[in-house]
């Protein structure tokens, strides 16, 4: 029986190495991708990963990713993007370099990965996986901006993409993960102590959110629950178009508020804070 195949974008980080362990586990060949081989070392030992060096956002880097891939495989049953990295600042304040690099790892990578690969996935009439956030649903929080914007953007590309794909028999599936155990949720508090010193202006408010950051990733929950999540997306014989995968309850409670309400609701916490 010929084994599925997969592309995993980020494959080094703690979500991606749980989908690719949980995978390979499952019976599939995975070519696992990351920006630096030192990151793919602990997927290295197991003949079904195959490491590949690949940046995001450099389009002959993909290519050559492509072509390593094309070697070995006419197909792809799954691409799972999870590629991706966090952005925290004012939206005043943000040098214009770094928003352009968030933006250009979390939407412009997706995108270039899922077209260079596209044709290695309708062959086999597969999936594509796009990684959004909590943050790609809900209306987005002071100082968390940069990041909010990316996942909002993936958020239409994915539905956009989901209609199109479908005339091909191609599904595409969104997932919105809340808080958990990887190291870019445990560096949050690292890019809220950055933006604090970015923003002088903003930075007694700016630290106040990190505290409730802080509350969220100590509810951080174990990788391997969201990678069974998208072995089902990739699996299961209907997937949903998108799974929310435990979001935080209190983010969650402000979006049944109205705009407004919810409006006030930050001024007054970060008021406070801003006045100290």
């Amino acid at each position: 029986m010929t084994k599925k195949t997969a592309l995993v974008t980020g494959a080094g980080g703690g979500l991606g190495h749980a989908t690719v362990e949980r995978l390979v586990a499952s019976g599939w060949k995975v070519f696992a991708a990351d920006i630096s081989e030192g990151l793919l070392r602990h997927s290295m030992h197991d003949p079904d990963v195959v490491p590949l060096v690949m940046d995001v956002t450099d389009s002959q880097s993909i290519q050559s990713a492509y072509d390593a891939v094309a070697s070995q495989t006419e197909r792809l049953d799954g691409i799972v993007n999870f590629a991706g990295v966090m952005g925290i600042g004012s939206l005043t304040d943000i040098p214009e370099e770094r928003l352009a690099r968030i933006l250009d790892i979390n939407v412009m990578g997706t995108y270039r990965v899922n077209k260079t690969f596209f044709p290695l996935v309708e062959a086999a009439k597969g999936r594509i996986v796009n990684l959004s956030s909590e943050n790609g649903w809900q209306s987005a929080a002071p100082f968390n901006g940069p990041y909010a914007m990316s996942k909002h953007a993936i958020e239409a590309y994915s539905t956009s993409l989901r209609r199109e794909l479908a005339l091909l028999g191609v599904k595409v599936v969104t997932i919105q993960p809340g808080a958990f155990r990887t190291q870019m949720v445990a560096g949050i508090e690292d890019a809220f102590t950055a933006a604090e010193a970015e923003t002088p202006k903003f930075a007694r408010a700016i630290r106040k959110l990190k505290k409730l950051a802080g509350k969220e990733i100590e509810s951080a929950r174990d990788p391997d629950i969201l990678a069974q999540v998208i072995e089902t997306a990739l699996t299961t014989k209907r997937p949903k178009p998108v799974y929310s995968v435990h979001p935080d309850k209190l983010r969650s409670a402000i979006e049944k508020l109205p705009l407004r309400t919810a409006d006030r609701l930050y001024l007054a916490v970060l008021r406070r804070a801003h006045k100290g």
